[in-house]
């Protein structure tokens, strides 16, 4: 029985798929390559060139593979982009999720774990952020997620789909093997972005805003470690196929830093000045995201083990200035 990983040449997904054949899962990997890379598909894993909106592409690669479960990374995910064309998202990220659906439910294949986020808070009436705490998603991004959750939660009052929707917060790192790291074009994340500046392909990183309710004035997130997250998509599908019942799970550290956290601890790591310049805020952008993570770790067993900022900037700095890949 094979996993069917789509979206798996994307950064979290191809971390994740690394993740799973290094313990012996047999893995399917789709991916349109529209925002993914073939290079970082895991030679081990077999790959199929589709876009998941193409229900006979989808219905193919079910009837070729015996597939017993779902881990759903194939989406569009950038915020300001949303903003600017939301139906593109409205296409393919919940589009794209009802013909992967649909293609499930044909091919009696009840269990998914999805690929959600922390945009589906909006700006969270407290932090740390719980499960249950109001979902009121301030961009385009994350009331896309927000509704691929709620089909989930439909499909399965009507045909029994079981699913595990897992919001993580800010991802970032690379992979202990050096194979593969974030590469996005465009770029959008902050590290990858900070990184740019030592490795002299741009002059300075933008910070947006100075002026919120935080400490330094500029955002704060919670980074997790990309490894961290796929071992979580990992225990999910394992309480999937132990008979775990739909559930929804907040990924993080449970710390928040700012940009200017982050930025002067990316010039202790690399040991080079970065310059930065404050530009105005970007629309749609929470002041403040920081995880509580407790339900994860007593259900799902699940805890991170790279909580260090520097050592998650130190493997995403490896890897950028070691790889010809970008």
């Amino acid at each position: 029985m094979a996993i069917l990983v789509p979206g798996g040449a994307g950064y979290i997904g191809s971390h994740t798929v690394y993740e799973l054949i290094e313990i012996g899962e047999e893995v399917v990997v789709i991916d349109n390559l529209e925002t993914g890379h073939e290079w970082a598909i895991h030679p081990k894993a077999r790959f199929y060139k589709g876009d998941i909106r193409d229900k006979s592409f989808l219905y193919s690669v079910f009837e070729k593979e015996n597939i017993d479960c779902v881990i759903h990374f194939a989406a569009n995910s950038l915020v300001g982009e949303s903003m600017t064309n939301p139906l593109k998202y409205y296409n393919n990220n919940v589009y794209g999720t009802q013909v992967l659906l649909e293609s499930m439910i044909a091919h009696d294949v009840k269990k998914i774990v999805f690929s959600s986020t922390a945009a589906v808070y909006g700006e969270p009436a407290k932090v740390p952020i719980e499960e249950s705490d109001p979902a009121c998603p301030t961009n385009a991004y994350g009331e896309t997620k927000l509704a691929m959750e709620k089909m989930m939660s439909w499909t399965q009052k009507a045909h029994g789909l079981r699913y595990i929707s897992l919001r993580y917060f800010n991802a970032c790192g690379a992979h202990k093997s050096g194979k593969i790291g974030e590469a996005h074009n465009p770029e959008t994340h902050l590290i990858p972005l900070i990184l740019e500046v030592p490795l002299g392909k741009r002059e300075f990183i933008s910070v947006y805003g100075d002026d919120y309710h935080t400490p330094d004035g500029t955002c704060i997130r919670d980074y997790i470690h990309v490894t961290d997250l796929a071992q979580a998509h990992i225990l999910a599908t394992r309480y999937l196929k132990d008979g775990g019942e739909s559930n929804i799970f907040n990924l993080g550290i449970g710390l928040g830093f700012s940009v200017k956290q982050v930025i002067d601890c990316a010039r202790s790591v690399t040991g080079l000045p970065i310059a930065q310049q404050i530009t105005p805020r970007r629309s749609g952008d929470p002041a403040r995201l920081v995880a509580s993570c407790k339900k994860s770790n007593e259900i799902l067993g699940w805890e991170a083990k790279h909580t260090d900022i520097a050592e998650m900037i130190s493997s995403a700095w490896n890897w950028h200035k070691n790889t010809d890949l970008i």
